[in-house]
């Protein structure tokens, strides 16, 4: 029911912003169909990796391998898998939360989040070039730590 407000809201905004100027809104529905156009493609491999993986990994798998119960290994798998990642927040959350209905668990996810977004070895040579090798070092190390501290705090929240 709160998609569908949300959805009347939008419409109805669009609406008042078409009547007030109809040139800078076609502007900017022409900009928004643009950058639909250049996600669209990262968002439909995401749609597929999460679909062949879901199709593959039963459940009592995924459970298992990074599940509550997989415990520190389980946080420490997926917390290299998010470091050595790059992808996009737009898609990594819903593979998280495509994860988490099979059977993945909050800490692990929470981790594999935080990786993902903060630590960065994949971008490491760009930022070593600009930020020298000691800083980079030292923030990604820095990261890679509060991103286990963050998912025990989700896990002790939401666990």
């Amino acid at each position: 029911m709160f998609n569908v407000i949300i959805y009347i809201i939008a419409a109805v905004l669009l609406l008042v912003s078409f009547l007030k100027d109809r040139t800078k809104t076609k502007m900017a529905l022409k900009k928004a169909w643009k950058s639909f156009e250049n996600i669209l493609p990262q968002f439909l491999s995401i749609l597929i990796i999460i679909g062949l993986l879901l199709a593959v990994l039963d459940p009592e798998t995924i459970s298992g391998l990074i599940g509550h119960k997989s415990g520190w290994m389980g946080m420490v798998v997926t917390a290299v898998i998010g470091a050595i990642t790059l992808i996009p927040g737009f898609v990594a959350f819903p593979l998280a939360a495509a994860l988490l209905q099979s059977g993945a668990g909050i800490m692990q996810m929470a981790v594999f989040i935080s990786t993902l977004m903060m630590v960065g070895i994949v971008t490491m040579p760009v930022e070593i070039k600009y930020f020298g090798k000691r800083a980079t070092v030292l923030r990604n190390g820095m990261a890679f730590v509060f991103s286990f501290i963050v998912a025990v705090v989700i896990g002790v929240v939401f666990g």
